[in-house]
């Protein structure tokens, strides 16, 4: 390490609290798929701020929009009419399914927005005494009190945080029979997402999904998908509900949605929107005029650009390269999987030091569940740069540290 970035975990140290474990990577910018460290190093990114910077890295089409919204209005609050906000939930709910949009300012916040809404909804309009919501094995849901809870996943995410809420109940991992026994008449809903991320990017059988529908069908019970790291393009479709054919009762959306800024939105029917009325759920900063204006252009992007099939097209590029190096490292990769360019590829062997041996070689992605390199990269990135990840992979499994 640098002297450079000695000198910045110091600074680091002293006045920010210990809640991440950073890589030991001091970025200092970026460009399309590109990051920078402090020294000039260039790092392949197949991480993309955890599938946020979709577009890319530092896109001028994007800065020019924030500048110029930037010098004509950033905040008035949501007690206005904002033209910005309304361009961009017209933009939304004609990608999909729903009618109605709340925005927000991240993931984590959507997901507690949609829990609200559901429960809401429940009491108020169809006057029903449900609350629980059923999540599944190793999902995740973010970090709020609510959404920690509604996480399929025990250690540190909840570790000290008790007593936790009520109402929520985890079933394993597609079991349609778990999930059958676990609805009660005080099931608000079942939330999932289509493509489990942290999980360790595990797609729903669509089996499993039907009969879901089904359940929640004949339960009067809420479908709530979380799309906060799937959507947005990112799995071959603008939603990955979209695969399989349905239209969930209220879905969140957040990551990717303005390519960096902070920025979520939870969308519904006009049937579940009437759960929410005025003052019964608020946020200072969502969906303020500067990220609309920001998130507008990412959408126009996305469709005039037709993200979700290049992303479609690369997916399958990635699966092809993966499946080859998964025939030369029988011993070492156990297995391959994922929608569009969000991928795992499933290692035999200790995680980490195929990690660190991937970062020492450049390039930068996650590891997930101890064993699982999650891919999601800018939409953006080059059979090229598959390349050149799918050979460093091979060099780093080819040698004595995997």
């Amino acid at each position: 390490m640098s002297q450079k970035f000695d000198e910045m975990v110091k600074r680091e140290n002293s006045v920010i609290c210990s809640t991440y474990g950073r890589y030991p990577v001091a970025v200092s910018h970026g460009r399309d798929c590109r990051l920078y460290d402090l020294d000039g190093n260039e790092y392949i990114d197949f991480l993309a701020g955890i599938a946020v910077c979709s577009l890319g890295h530092s896109r001028e089409d994007l800065a020019d929009v924030m500048a110029e919204q930037a010098r004509k209005l950033v905040h008035a609050s949501n007690l206005f009419y904002q033209a910005p906000q309304i361009e961009l939930a017209e933009k939304l709910v004609a990608t999909c399914g729903a009618d109605k949009v709340f925005f927000c300012n991240s993931g984590a916040e959507a997901n507690e927005g949609a829990i609200k809404l559901a429960r809401r909804y429940m009491r108020k309009v169809r006057n029903e005494d449900r609350y629980e919501i059923i999540t599944l094995a190793r999902s995740f849901h973010g970090r709020t009190l609510s959404t920690l809870t509604a996480t399929g996943q025990t250690g540190l995410i909840k570790d000290g945080f008790e007593p936790l809420p009520q109402g929520f109940l985890t079933v394993p991992f597609n079991d349609i029979e778990a999930l059958q026994q676990a609805v009660t008449p005080q099931t608000a809903a079942i939330m999932m997402e289509m493509v489990q991320g942290e999980g360790g990017v595990r797609p729903l059988e669509p089996a499993y999904v039907n009969a879901v529908m089904d359940i929640c069908r004949k339960n009067g019970v809420l479908l709530i998908v979380d799309e906060v790291q799937s959507g947005m393009c990112r799995t071959g479709k603008f939603w990955a509900h979209q695969h399989y054919g349905i239209t969930p009762d209220i879905f969140t959306s957040a990551k990717a949605l303005a390519n960096g800024l902070p920025m979520g939105a939870v969308l519904a029917t006009d049937e579940v929107a009437k759960g929410f009325a005025p003052g019964s759920h608020a946020t200072t900063f969502g969906g303020g005029a500067l990220v609309s204006a920001v998130a507008s252009k990412v959408l126009d992007i996305m469709n005039e650009q037709d993200m979700a099939e290049r992303a479609r097209e690369m997916g399958e590029f990635v699966k092809a390269e993966a499946l080859k190096l998964k025939e030369r490292h029988p011993d070492k990769i156990q297995g391959v999987r994922g929608l569009g360019l969000m991928f795992g590829i499933e290692l035999s062997v200790e995680g980490k030091p195929v990690w660190n041996g991937l970062l020492e070689r450049r390039f930068i992605c996650n590891l997930t569940q101890g064993r699982i390199l999650r891919l999601v990269p800018p939409l953006t990135i080059t059979r090229d740069d598959v390349r050149a990840f799918m050979a460093a992979l091979d060099d780093v499994l080819s040698s004595p540290e995997a």
